[in-house]
């Protein structure tokens, strides 16, 4: 299964037509948020109505640019993901939205532990069912990056990711998780098992093709790459 990897449209809806030869390639559609431009939340919904006209299996959280409220309007088109769990070609897709806080001046600004706590749902169901292999056939998109060496690097001295989620993943090992959010931390790196992708910002022109494919009973990603329009 082909994954078109997004993040970070900040309503630069000329960008969506740009990649409409990305859309077509991909079996379905990975969004980590911040479909508004920074400080003007108004603009999301146009760039949500234009991006969901470009492909039929989409999978979004929200951003730190956008409204909470906004959650109603990706309900709306069907392709929210936060606090939830869906199934798409047998593997499972989770999200949380939002960024940790920072300024306090963006949109959706949240704790590390009210950012985690959107995938309850996942440890909910393996507690329930007893199946820690669900694990192992999910992935999971955040805006808000983990504590890493790539997808969270804002400058060489500068990680803003999340600790706290760094470890979730250490401990949990889910097959992939997308982010987004830090626009300079384009790029692919591991943590444990899992690998992790920050396609970059999608204003700019920055997207990410991830393929995961079921052999057996585990799901492995078989490809992962970043890149950028000319």
């Amino acid at each position: 299964m082909k994954f078109l990897v997004l993040s970070d449209l900040h309503a630069n809806n000329e960008m969506i037509e740009k990649m409409d030869s990305l859309f077509k390639q991909a079996d379905a559609v990975l969004f980590a948020g911040d479909f508004a431009e920074c400080f003007k939340p108004e603009t999301g919904k146009e760039a949500l109505e234009k991006f969901c006209k470009k492909h039929d299996t989409i999978f979004a959280v929200l951003g730190n640019c956008d409204n909470e409220d906004f959650l109603v309007d990706l309900d709306e088109q069907d392709i929210c993901v936060e606090k939830a769990l869906v199934y798409e070609g047998g593997i499972g897709i989770t999200g949380a939205g939002g960024g940790t806080k920072f300024t306090g001046k963006t949109e959706f600004e949240r704790t590390e532990e009210e950012i985690i706590s959107d995938f309850d749902i996942v440890k909910n169901a393996v507690a329930e069912t007893g199946d820690e292999s669900l694990w192992k056939s999910l992935i999971m998109i955040s805006h808000n990056p983990p504590k890493g060496d790539v997808c969270d690097k804002v400058n060489e001295s500068l990680h803003a990711g999340s600790q706290q989620f760094a470890d979730y993943i250490a401990k949990n090992q889910p097959v992939a998780v997308v982010c987004g959010h830090i626009h300079e931390g384009q790029g692919i790196e591991k943590i444990g098992e899992t690998t992790v992708m920050n396609p970059g910002s999608m204003a700019e022109g920055c997207y990410g093709l991830l393929t995961v494919e079921k052999t057996g009973d585990e799901w492995k990603v078989t490809s992962a790459e970043t890149g950028k329009l000319a």
